[in-house]
């Protein structure tokens, strides 16, 4: 017998589960114009990505979070990456430890992407060591 990799509850249920532990009472608003503009496309995001993908039990979702950051600073997302920051730190995952995944980016990506990063992670993170 194979074993479940979702819960009986459905993929839109299962992703909204997630997007509330990403970004707490931010999770289904719509805080971006493009989600006042296609709210039914966002639906299909949760339900595919958050619902089908980030639920699955094979990578803990601190670990498809720090993924994330790293692809999506690797692409220079940088909006998308200042909601994944926030996510981040969210699930408890440390400043410092943000900011070494985005520094180790420029490895495989290139400084200039990392900068980048670190210069919108700057807006999440802030610059204060205390922060």
């Amino acid at each position: 017998m194979t074993e479940k990799i979702f819960t009986e509850k459905s993929l839109l249920e299962n992703g909204m589960d997630v997007a509330y532990q990403l970004w707490g009472d931010r999770a289904g608003g719509n805080e971006l114009p493009a989600q006042k503009l296609a709210p039914e496309f966002f639906k299909l995001v949760t339900e595919f990505c958050f619902g089908g993908f980030w639920s699955r039990k094979q990578l803990a979702l601190r670990d498809r979070s720090l993924v994330t950051v790293a692809q999506l600073a690797a692409l220079g997302k940088t909006e998308e990456l200042q909601g994944h920051l926030f996510a981040a730190l969210n699930l408890g995952i440390s400043r410092a430890e943000l900011i070494e995944v985005l520094m180790h980016t420029s490895q495989y990506a290139g400084i200039p992407a990392a900068v980048q990063a670190l210069n919108a992670a700057a807006v999440v993170l802030g610059t204060e060591k205390n922060c």
